[in-house]
């Protein structure tokens, strides 16, 4: 029975009962069956095998058989034994499906980018049927600043924002007239002839304010399903804005600050950040190699499970720094069709590409057909009223690429928060869609040989400079559900001596765990020296002399997800690239966060997360302040309140990116 269930898992098991049984589809070895008498008799056998009784046995196609069964214990259990029968080719669980429901989102139909209809799109509406996001998530973006008061980040009945900080040092710059300040919200950037005549911005363009961090906060988390505007990526969880862009783009002191900040470091005469962010969105670059500084950074923010996704550059040359770093995810831009949006930078760093929004046609006055259509201000200056962006108020840009893919991640880690930076990677990677589109005739892209190397046409991606293929939210989250293998060695081997092998550590995804071990010998194959190979703990002798043994080890969760990691053992030494241990944080503990008298006071963190703040499991509503946090937030109000009050006023290294 098929029924509209909004944000609910697509997928449920089908559950065990004294009516309808367990079920089960398998495919047996031998020659398909086509009858319902010729199926029962192999079926009854197999059910018995796997210690269960047969209620119904019947082909489906394909040489593929229905059993639905009872009395065989739990579902993995009689999974676990049907997959283990030598006459088995395959066996999964008969799951039962939904209708996917659409967030009633009235511009949702122009956002291409999340569905499904074009080559590159990322098929959100697929991942939102497993997982809209969760209450302790934080996604923190380094940007311009956003506008707190535009209706799709904040209302009065919901939120999505929480107050974040203006880490601009420069006065003049950051356009305040404040310098480092609590109020993350954006002003205005815009850059006026009069302002190319001074020193600082002598360099500049001429350009209105671009309200870029309101645009990435907007693909980041609109408030979805709420009859308003667009849908965010993540329904649920928190934007933590973070401004490091002013006039003319930031300064590299700056926005190394606000990284370190967002991600819970200290940070010299800025208040401590209570919401430590899992992911940075930074869709700001220049030309040139990675800085050493941005590496640093970059490596502790790793090791302390955070992810960067940066976006690639819009030149057409070799992608830019900082998402030219290792340990990031650089994200390359797409046309709809998946082929690579002429502006968008390319090259051997990227780890994945996503939409990038393209015109298609560019005649006066026609409209761009493939806009990224998100929040935006209509202010060429200062703040007026907020607003969209659409075919006519267009926005294209590697920009919004990057906070694409972390939206994803953000999804992701709503299903499966022990994943670490690499693995988060690791994983979009898998679940991207491959190959990339090639149409007849059109050429494709190449490795920049140099910074003058520009391909600023559309180009064929490939693998070496469009990463391992376009974005997929359905495929990253499903790869999220994986469990994670982790195995325990010792510090020191001795040749002969036995190896003591410990996968306890392993983890599954929120809400599921790890039912079975098992250890295997790669090589040299067919050698039987594990002892427990099906185990939790097993052992193994260590080779002698020049001898390697190369092991596997397999989990496996109730659903039948697996995860492997390799193992190496010599006469000294027994290692992995696995981790000792996956982690205990699957399910993301959550934020909550409130301000009396704002327009978030007891509001839950998203209108579409179901959740409730008395509950103990939603973001957002009865949380109290600490002293630091509370003056922070009354003092970015005060600075609200007094810039709303003026009237229209009048070489930096990283700028943002459209």
């Amino acid at each position: 029975m098929l029924a509209l269930l909004l944000g609910l898992p697509a997928v449920v098991l089908a559950q065990a009962g004294p009516e309808e049984g367990q079920r089960f589809i398998v495919k047996l070895r031998a020659t398909p069956l086509t009858t319902r008498a010729a199926a029962d008799e192999p079926l009854n056998a197999l059910a018995a095998r796997a210690g269960a009784h047969l209620l119904e046995g019947r082909s489906i196609a394909g040489g593929l058989q229905l059993m639905r069964v009872s009395e065989g214990g739990s579902v993995p259990a009689v999974l676990a034994r049907l997959r283990a029968d030598p006459e088995v080719q395959y066996a999964e669980v008969d799951q039962r499906r939904h209708a996917l429901g659409t967030p009633n989102d009235p511009l949702f139909s122009g956002q291409w980018y999340l569905q499904d209809t074009e080559p590159s799109g990322v098929d959100a509406l697929d991942a939102w049927s497993v997982a809209t996001g969760s209450a302790g998530l934080v996604i923190a973006e380094l940007d311009t600043g956003v506008r707190f008061d535009h209706p799709d980040l904040r209302s009065s009945t919901a939120n999505r924002l929480l107050p974040g900080y203006d880490m601009i040092s420069n006065v003049t710059t950051g356009n305040t007239g404040l310098g480092r300040n609590p109020d993350a919200s954006d002003p205005g950037d815009w850059v006026s002839e009069a302002d190319t005549k001074t020193a600082l911005f002598s360099s500049c363009t001429v350009g209105s304010s671009s309200w870029h961090g309101t645009r990435v906060a907007g693909i980041l988390g609109a408030l979805s399903n709420n009859d308003t505007g667009i849908a965010g990526l993540t329904w649920s969880g928190w934007v933590l804005p973070v401004r490091v862009l002013g006039k003319c783009g930031g300064y590299d002191s700056d926005i190394l600050a606000g990284m370190a900040w967002a991600a819970g470091f200290p940070v010299s005469g800025v208040p401590a950040n209570p919401y430590p962010a899992r992911i940075i969105n930074m869709s700001l670059g220049a030309a040139g190699d990675c800085p050493q500084s941005y590496q640093d950074l970059i490596d502790q923010l790793a090791g302390a499970g955070v992810l960067v996704v940066v976006s690639a550059g819009n030149e057409g040359g070799p992608v830019d720094a900082p998402a030219n770093c290792v340990g990031v995810a650089g994200v390359a831009g797409l046309r709809q069709v998946g082929t690579k949006v002429g502006f968008s930078s390319l090259g051997p760093e990227i780890a994945l590409s996503a939409p990038a929004g393209n015109c298609v046609n560019s005649g006066a006055n026609q409209p761009c057909l493939y806009s990224i259509e998100t929040t935006t201000n209509s202010g060429s200056t200062v703040p007026e009223t907020n607003t969209y962006t659409d075919e006519y108020n267009f926005n294209v840009g590697t920009s919004f690429s990057a906070p694409i893919v972390s939206g994803i991640a953000g999804l992701m880690l709503s299903v499966n928060g022990n994943l670490t930076a690499g693995q988060l990677i690791a994983r979009l990677q898998l679940g991207a869609v491959t190959p990339f589109p090639a149409p007849p005739g059109l050429p494709a892209c190449h490795v920049p040989a140099s910074q003058t190397d520009l391909q600023t046409s559309e180009c064929a991606c490939t693998t070496q400079v469009c990463g391992a293929g376009m974005a997929n939210a359905q495929g990253a989250v499903l790869q999220a559900q994986r469990p994670i293998a982790a195995v325990a060695l010792p510090l020191h081997v001795n040749a002969g001596a036995s190896v003591a092998l410990d996968a306890s550590g392993s983890a599954a995804a929120c809400g599921s765990k790890v039912v079975s071990y098992q250890w295997t010998m790669v090589e040299p194959s067919g050698a039987n020296l594990i002892q427990n190979p099906q185990s939790v703990h097993a052992s193994i002798p260590a080779p002698t002399g020049s001898g390697v043994y190369q092991l596997e080890l397999t989990v496996t969760d109730e659903a039948g997800r697996v995860d492997t990691a390799p193992i190496i053992v010599t006469s000294g030494m027994a290692n992995s690239t696995a981790p000792a241990n996956a982690g205990s944080t699957a399910c993301l503990a959550a934020v909550k966060y409130s301000v009396s008298g704002s327009p978030t006071s007891g509001a839950s963190g998203d209108s579409g997360s179901g959740s409730s703040a008395s509950g103990g499991g939603s973001g957002g509503g009865g949380g109290a302040l600490d002293a630091a946090t509370a003056l922070a937030v009354a003092l970015a109000a005060l600075v609200r309140a007094a810039y709303a009050s003026r009237s229209a006023a009048s070489s930096h290294s990283r700028c943002a990116r459209r």
